[in-house]
């Protein structure tokens, strides 16, 4: 992690008037993941851009005059030690050309929307409230002063997690749903606003297709129907949604259970646990498919695979995420995760709790590596692919947003090389040698720590690969002979050859 980033300098070139004009800011920092992101206006004279600060605890809207460089802020977001700026939930859109934006924030303890008046930086009115979240601006209607959006957690009785469409005034009254269907709903308006094509499913429930009128949500045209009878003529079932208790005891949790097709109730089937908990965003497949993210294929070799959201992800409440901020360790197949799964066990006897593997990459590479060094007693096999291993080697954005700068005492202690000397089981450490997102050093660390413990471990460069290695065919079949071979027992078959997966639509896993 550098201390020192490098900068960028707004200028604008009046091509024109042949004319350089300077823009009276400071330079940006240059974090991670691209440069900075410009919007024009209108005629071209105005311009916003967004500015973070490092450890992102401010986020701001500059608005620049084109033709003379003055700058002023548009909107401006300050956080605290207890109010992280959550920049990867940030909703946002400019209208009214510009004048006027519609800005998400968890200052209330939800993510809500605010309209701002980009011209004076004042917050003109909360439009959104409640103990719901936000999830996307789907349409502004600038002429009727109306507003379209995607919300979660709103409907009584269901995943908070499924997304709904709402209608309501930019001063916040007549909020009305429109998708009424308990389903997560993606949508896409037409240019004028009248209509909107409404795609919704469940894990169980396959997907539909509708036309809708964006006046009061009703159908016009069924599009399309998805056929799954051909598929569950041979035996594919859909994968269950399991909603548990928290280790507190009150906190809501959710998750899916994959079986294999040839499932017997009567036997004993060890567990693998697919996991991510990046605080980005939330990651159990909430939509139909019919394939996804090698879950079901790991089910087949004979275990019950399962993928949890425990507290420290993102897409509920402020105080849900915030158990994450400094300690990134503690949904790493933590109290939380090992609640659950003793909760399906105790619903389905055949779920063998003695046998627990784990895996997941970037992120989830920390998190698999993570539970089975810090919960030896549950955790028994771990495959940790691309991991970063310890925030103080990784970038200066996704980290820093949830660890905080500068660097401290939290770091050290969530890092997997402090915990090296605790690993009892068998872990498999996997990392592409020009990994262009977490570097490689972050998983070579960690093996240094494991040699110095005098720690038997498996590690496997693979040559050549980027950062989204985790579908090669060569490192899927490792990964299930790793299972295969240390949690059932059974020796696998010898240089066994599997073809490309088909690139999936389900939640990208990347950090």
């Amino acid at each position: 992690m550098d201390f020192d980033l490098p900068t960028a300098k707004l200028v604008i070139f009046d091509i024109a008037r042949r004319k350089q004009i300077a823009v009276a800011a400071r330079p940006l920092t240059q974090l991670y993941y691209g440069g900075p992101s410009v919007e024009w206006f209108g005629d071209s004279r105005r311009l916003q851009y967004r500015e973070i600060d490092r450890g992102y605890t401010g986020v701001r809207i500059n608005e620049v005059d084109t033709m003379t460089g003055v700058t002023h802020v548009a909107v401006s977001e300050k956080g605290s030690p207890d109010f992280l700026i959550d920049t990867s939930i940030l909703v946002t859109r400019a209208f009214n050309d510009g004048r006027e934006r519609l800005w998400s924030s968890e200052r209330d303890g939800w993510n809500h929307l605010y309209l701002y008046d980009t011209q004076t930086g004042a917050v003109k009115g909360q439009v959104t409230k409640g103990d719901w979240v936000i999830r996307s601006i789907d349409h502004v209607d600038e002429k009727g002063r109306m507003l379209y959006f995607s919300g979660a957690g709103r409907e009584a009785g269901r995943d908070p997690y499924l997304r709904h469409v709402y209608r309501t005034a930019l001063d916040g009254s007549g909020l009305t749903l429109l998708t009424p269907e308990n389903a997560d709903h993606a949508v896409s308006f037409s240019p004028d606003g009248q209509y909107f094509v409404d795609v919704f499913s469940r894990v169980d429930l396959p997907t539909v297709s509708v036309l809708r009128s964006a006046d009061d949500g009703r159908i016009i045209e069924e599009i399309e129907k998805a056929d799954v009878a051909k598929l569950t003529a041979m035996g594919w079932k859909p994968p269950e949604p399991f909603q548990a208790k928290a280790a507190d005891g009150q906190t809501d949790l959710y998750a899916l259970i994959w079986r294999p097709t040839n499932f017997d109730p009567s036997k004993k089937y060890p567990v693998v646990e697919n996991i991510y908990t990046g605080p980005q965003g939330a990651f159990v497949p909430k939509t139909f498919a019919a394939y996804r993210n090698q879950q079901q294929a790991i089910a087949e070799l004979g275990f019950i695979t399962v993928f949890i959201d425990g507290r420290g992800t993102a897409l509920r409440s402020r105080a849900f995420r915030a158990f994450s901020y400094h300690k990134l360790g503690f949904g790493s197949g933590g109290d939380d995760h090992i609640t659950v799964m003793k909760q399906m066990a105790a619903k389905y006897p055949y779920i063998d709790l003695t046998r627990v593997g784990i895996w997941g990459h970037s992120a989830g590479g920390y998190d698999s590596t993570h539970a089975i060094l810090s919960h030896p007693e549950f955790y028994k096999v771990a495959v940790s692919s691309a991991g970063c291993h310890d925030n103080r080697m990784d970038k200066a954005t996704w980290n820093e947003q949830w660890m905080g700068w500068p660097v401290d005492k939290h770091y050290e202690e969530e890092s997997n090389y402090t915990l090296a000397p605790k690993l009892e089981g068998k872990l498999f450490l996997a990392h592409g040698d020009v990994d262009e997102n977490v570097p490689i050093p972050a998983t070579i660390k960690l093996v240094d720590a494991l040699v110095k413990a005098n720690k038997d471990f498996d590690f496997l460069i693979m040559p050549n690969r980027p950062h989204g290695f985790g579908n090669d065919p060569y490192f899927v079949r490792r990964r299930w002979d790793y299972f295969v071979k240390n949690l059932i027992g059974v020796d696998p078959p010898s240089n066994f050859k599997i073809g490309q997966p088909r690139p999936t639509t389900s939640s990208g896993q990347g950090q």
